[in-house]
C-alpha cells in the first residue's frame, strides 16, 4: 500500500520507524484518544499479512503520524481503520489521510465496509469522520478501561455504496 497527494505521502512502517510511532502513541495530544501498544505488538503488527501499518510524511518528508488497517484477509469484507494519530494537528492532514484512505481501500480492495471506532469525548476527530462521510452506528458504552475509569466507543463506518455515491455528486 503506497498513496501520494500534495499534501501527504503514505508508506509502510519499518522497524527504524517504531521509536516514532511510539512516541507520537504516548505524546499528551495523543495518548487519550488512542490505545497504547508495546514496541513488541508494533513490530508483530508490521509481519502480521491481515494487517496495514503505514507512516504518513508530511510534504516535507517529515513524519506526521501513522495509521494502521486491519481486516485484508476477512471474509466479510470488513477493513477496520484501528488506529490514526496525527502528529502535525490543524493542517488537514488527518482529513486529507482519511479521503486517501477511503479512497484507496475502495478501489483497491473488495472491501464492502470500512469502520472505525473512536472515544465519544473526542469531538475532533469524530467531527473528521463525519464530515468524510462516515456514519455512527452505535455506542459500546464504558468498554475501555483507562486510568481515570472508563470510556466510551462510538462504532462508526462507511459502506462501498454510500462512497460511490459521495463521489458521483
Amino acid at each position: 500500500m503506497h498513496i501520494r497527494t500534495p499534501l501527504l505521502e503514505l508508506r509502510s512502517t519499518t522497524e527504524s520507524d517504531l521509536d516514532f510511532v511510539l512516541a507520537a502513541e504516548q505524546h499528551a495530544d495523543n495518548r487519550l484518544y488512542v490505545g497504547q501498544w508495546s514496541r513488541e505488538r508494533h513490530a508483530a503488527a508490521l509481519r502480521d499479512k491481515d494487517i496495514r501499518h503505514q507512516i504518513m510524511v508530511n510534504e516535507h518528508g517529515q513524519a506526521a503520524g501513522y495509521v494502521i488497517l486491519t481486516g485484508f484477509g476477512s471474509p466479510d469484507l470488513s477493513i477496520c481503520i484501528m488506529r490514526i494519530v496525527i502528529q502535525q494537528k490543524g493542517r488537514g492532514l488527518g482529513s486529507a489521510l482519511l479521503a486517501s484512505l477511503t479512497e484507496w481501500i475502495f478501489t483497491h480492495t473488495q472491501a464492502h465496509r470500512i469502520w472505525l471506532d473512536v472515544k465519544d469525548h473526542n469531538a475532533r476527530a469524530r467531527h473528521v469522520y463525519e464530515r468524510a462521510g462516515f456514519l455512527a452506528e452505535g455506542t459500546l458504552r464504558e468498554c475501555v478501561k483507562t486510568e481515570h475509569g472508563f470510556d466510551s466507543l462510538v462504532i462508526m463506518s462507511m459502506l462501498r455504496r454510500e462512497y460511490e455515491k459521495r463521489c458521483s455528486i
